[in-house]
């Protein structure tokens, strides 16, 4: 569907994007596992749901001991730290194991062990999982979609308007009913005003850092976007950046910042990475700069119902079934030959 998004990694199957996952009204549901103690141990694996090398990223479906409600873990390799604290305690000490794997001339593998603390994993959960948080997040063929303005108004909204997400964890937000010690930044603006907030995977290392700008003005994705937006996002620009200069020490030289299309959710967001952090979603199939979408309307007022968007779909989602079945979308050969 629309809202799955990727980032495609050269070789490798484009993993789920690490974004915040909407759990469409289940943060009232009493199988939710969020408000109790989470024991991993109770979890019974059912299947890998994608498997990402390159990220050192796993998606596991299953459910917990004494519920029946499906849910996913993501598993991540955590981001090396590269503190003064770090630096001066080291990843080693006496219970640190190290087995050789081979060695020639001077060079040698083997595999490490070091200390607890740094064999850590990020760990996303989703439960209770819908249906369309697994697909969501299973290994799919991809096509590239060339949309015109026409298609979108034809296909895509249609499609996005019947297939959205739930929002409410964003209206939480912008609400202050959840996350409030979270917030880096606010405007309160209802016109030009955001909340900054962290990506729900940042790890909180300036290395790695990535957060999102949600804005109070209610726009659904770039298709929608004009001239009267320009004072919106250029707020964005200039506040956030503002903003991370100060508390994380990072030049505006230093940060990605961009939006995609299509994406994850469709409710207009700004997203803010460090530059040398190679996060997923910042390939060109599907990250606009936002500097790049502020020249374009600057030039054009209504650029965007008139310039063709690219991105991509899964083989096998209702979107890519659609644009299939107005010849955007072709067979691939051996599915022409059984028909």
């Amino acid at each position: 569907m629309a809202d799955q998004c990727v980032d495609a990694d050269e070789g490798e199957c484009p993993p789920a994007k690490k974004i915040k996952i909407e759990i469409e009204n289940t943060a009232k549901n009493d199988d939710s596992l969020h408000e109790a103690e989470i024991n991993l141990s109770t979890f019974e694996m059912k299947r890998i749901l994608q498997n990402n090398n390159t990220r050192k990223q796993i998606y596991i479906e299953g459910t917990f001991k004494g519920s029946e409600s499906p849910a996913i873990l993501s598993l991540e390799k955590t981001t090396f730290p590269t503190d003064e604290l770090f630096l001066k305690q080291g990843f080693f000490n006496k219970d640190t194991t190290i087995q050789k794997v081979f060695s020639n001339h001077i060079y040698g593998n083997y595999r490490c062990f070091p200390i607890k603390e740094y064999n850590g994993l990020n760990v996303l959960l989703i439960h209770p999982a819908t249906p369309k948080h697994i697909e969501k997040f299973k290994k799919k063929e991809l096509h590239i979609v060339n949309e015109t303005y026409e298609l979108y108004e034809k296909i895509t909204l249609p499609h996005i308007t019947s297939q959205q997400f739930s929002l409410e964890w964003i209206d939480n937000i912008l609400a202050h009913k959840a996350e409030q010690n979270k917030i880096v930044y606010e405007d309160t603006n209802k016109e030009t005003g955001f909340v900054m907030v962290p990506d729900l995977k940042w790890d909180g290392q300036p290395q790695t850092l990535k957060l999102l700008a949600l804005p109070f003005q209610k726009v659904r994705s770039m298709r929608e976007l004009n001239a009267s937006h320009l004072p919106l996002l250029r707020n964005i620009r200039d506040a956030g950046i503002a903003c991370i200069s100060e508390k994380y020490n990072i030049p505006a030289s230093q940060l990605r910042i961009y939006l995609h299309y299509q994406p994850s959710y469709y409710y207009l967001h700004v997203h803010f990475s460090y530059l040398m952090f190679e996060t997923p979603g910042v390939h060109v199939d599907r990250a606009h700069l936002l500097s790049t979408v502020i020249n374009n309307l600057e030039l054009m007022p209504d650029y965007y119902t008139k310039c063709i968007l690219s991105f991509l779909v899964f083989e096998g989602d209702l979107l890519c079934a659609k644009f299939r079945e107005h010849g955007i979308v072709g067979k691939k050969k051996s599915e022409s030959e059984e028909t």
